[in-house]
């Protein structure tokens, strides 16, 4: 169906960060195909959308999650990154199937597309569940196996989440019109050996696809490889040869100077996680240092067990104060820094150039922001009343590749109560 959006405002983070009022934007066949003050339909009978009171924007883009870990919400908190991996997470994750990442997948992107999500980045298990539920809910994704092993190799060719990843990749590159993309993932450095890692490279080298990898998160990873290697994290995988790929990288609370230059060097996307990284204590990332190192720094969520939600608003106004307040500097990351972070950013660490802005020609990925509400009047500045005001519920509509996903509370492609119902039989069985 073609749609067009009357009277509204839209934020198109183009190169010259224009707003436009009192404009029309005409979809057609899911592209952007004109925005300007009264276009005439030309579509024969276009959806025709109400955008007074309202803001089109680009769909956020969440850089790395682990979307079925909405599981795992809420039910182990309040302790450090290994205690709460080791001893918590993985004994109930050996326990999951499909079924269960199913459900938990479709719960996951229930709640980014109501919170403006139209892209995201995941590493995971059983991730034919977690693609099926993408391409029935419509959303878009970058999605990866997470790869674990620490043998010393040569040969991982029997390997089983290698070769689960190989043959992931195989079948679902390209799949649900291109909104599925594939990567390759091997999940860190402490839990993967050097040959593991480098055969995890080959791979995805022989495939064409890149890399989606967890890097130097805590300061414990960071001083065991300088233990272990004799180098930091970063050094370790430029050195193995990982960055040679197009890669985005999880986290880097602990890079330094050096490891930036490096980052920078292979054009490696770092991805900020403020709210995950604070709430396991893991540290803060260096996120103003990276921008003037000319890091591509995109936001992402992480796992909603670890955060706890997947609402990319509440870690954009993170992005921004957090560094403000660590530095004593309210000059850093200003509001617009943040939004292109969420959006242009996202689009160029993913491989996706025509998402991320509204311009004419690109893929019709927005969504809409009801500017009507209380707490985002009087409205000065667009972007900062986005990034410090704004909340995941203003989001009236989500729109991926031309098609209403989302709109007013109601979901176009997910059955809400068949999820919670499947939710609370999978909750019952791993926990009881």
């Amino acid at each position: 169906m073609n749609h067009i959006i009357r009277n509204t405002t839209v934020l198109t983070m183009n190169d010259r960060n224009e707003i436009l009022e009192h404009v029309d934007v005409l979809i057609k066949n899911g592209i952007i195909a004109r925005i300007g003050p009264d276009i005439a339909d030309t579509s024969e009978g276009a959806n025709t959308i109400d955008g007074s009171g309202k803001l089109v924007m680009p769909g956020l883009i969440n850089g790395h999650c682990h979307v079925p870990m909405t599981l795992l919400r809420n039910y182990a908190d309040d302790m450090d990154l290994q205690t709460w991996l080791f001893d918590h997470i993985f004994p109930v994750e050996d326990r999951l199937n499909g079924d269960d990442v199913y459900w938990g997948s479709l719960l996951g992107i229930m709640e980014m597309l109501s919170t403006g999500t139209t892209c995201f980045a995941d590493m995971y298990d059983h991730m034919d569940a977690i693609a099926s539920a993408v391409e029935l809910s419509g959303i878009r994704a970058q999605l990866s196996r997470g790869q674990t092993s620490n043998d010393a190799g040569p040969d991982f060719s029997e390997d089983r989440a290698m070769k689960e990843s190989v043959d992931f990749v195989k079948k679902w590159n390209g799949a649900a019109e291109g909104r599925i993309t594939a990567a390759m993932a091997p999940h860190a450095i402490y839990t993967c050996s050097p040959a593991y890692i480098q055969a995890v490279a080959n791979n995805a080298e022989k495939l064409g696809v890149p890399i989606h990898v967890h890097l130097d998160e805590t300061v414990r990873e960071h001083e065991d490889c300088l233990r272990t290697h004799g180098k930091t994290p970063t050094a370790h995988l430029y050195d193995l040869g990982l960055f040679e790929l197009k890669t985005i990288a999880a986290h880097c609370v602990c890079i330094t100077e050096d490891d930036m230059r490096l980052l920078r060097e292979k054009d490696v996307s770092v991805i900020h996680n403020p709210a995950s990284n604070l709430k396991l204590a893991s540290g803060i990332a260096p996120v103003p240092e990276a921008l003037s190192a000319g890091l591509n720094v995109c936001i992402g969520t992480d796992g909603a067990s670890s955060n706890n939600n997947l609402n990319m608003w509440e870690d954009m106004y993170l992005t921004s104060i957090l560094h403000k307040g660590s530095t004593r500097d309210p000059r850093l990351i200003t509001a617009g820094e943040v939004l292109k972070m969420a959006t242009v950013n996202g689009a160029k660490a993913l491989g996706m150039p025509r998402v991320g802005s509204i311009q004419e020609g690109n893929k019709a990925d927005l969504i809409m922001v009801d500017l009507e509400k209380p707490h985002l009047k009087p409205l000065h500045n667009l972007c900062s009343a986005l990034v410090y005001s704004a909340q995941g519920s203003d989001v009236s509509m989500t729109m991926v590749d031309g098609r209403i996903l989302y709109q007013d509370g109601e979901f176009r492609t997910i059955d809400r109560e068949k999820v919670y119902y499947h939710l609370e039989k999978v909750c019952k069985r791993l926990f009881g």
